[in-house]
């Protein structure tokens, strides 16, 4: 199988992902940094990565924050094996790391119909988190049921079906370099 050949066209490239994580984690370096004498500094934030398509983002996103931070992950699936979301996540594995009384951010490879996201974050409003913010590398409004604000601006997109950086079809093309348009032919 030539994994390169299955892609339309690449969106975005190691370089432009590059810049978009350290612009992520610049920011949220800022909002939880030293503080001055008006405003006392945040304690870290737990970064959560919502597994499995974050992967790469998370690793990434956590090495280019200048603080210190704890991280841990959850699985919620909604999926499956096709291009459109169930809009019914199923979480499949939960957090190891307590969060009460603490801010978490979650970050997601894609923010979609944001039903996944709206979920997790009152699941870890139930666990005691005092705050749930929402980083994802990828951002299609246009497809939202459930609004929420995001750290930073995502990268919005048309309804183009994208793979790569972590994310996948049917488990599959996670491992590509970049973000690219997956050809109907191999979703269809």
């Amino acid at each position: 199988m030539a994994l390169h050949s299955h892609i339309e066209r690449v969106l975005w490239g190691q370089d432009q992902i590059a810049r978009r994580v350290t612009e992520l984690a610049s920011e949220i370096s800022a909002n939880f940094g030293s503080g001055d004498s008006a405003h006392p500094p945040r304690p870290p934030p737990v970064l959560v990565g919502v597994a499995t398509g974050a992967f790469l983002f998370l690793a990434d996103l956590v090495r280019t924050i200048d603080l210190p931070i704890t991280v841990d992950f959850v699985r919620a699936q909604s999926y499956g094996s096709g291009t459109l979301s169930s809009g019914a996540p199923v979480l499949s594995l939960d957090l190891k790391v307590d969060v009460k009384g603490k801010h978490v951010i979650l970050v997601e490879d894609i923010v979609d119909t944001g039903s996944t996201l709206s979920c997790l974050i009152s699941h870890l409003e139930a666990k005691g988190a005092s705050s749930v913010s929402v980083c994802a590398f990828l951002d299609k409004p246009a497809r939202r049921k459930v609004h929420f604000q995001l750290v930073g601006e995502g990268k919005f997109y048309r309804d183009y079906f994208v793979v790569g950086y972590g994310m996948d079809f049917a488990e599959l093309y996670r491992n590509l370099p970049y973000v690219g348009v997956l050809k109907p032919e191999y979703y269809q």
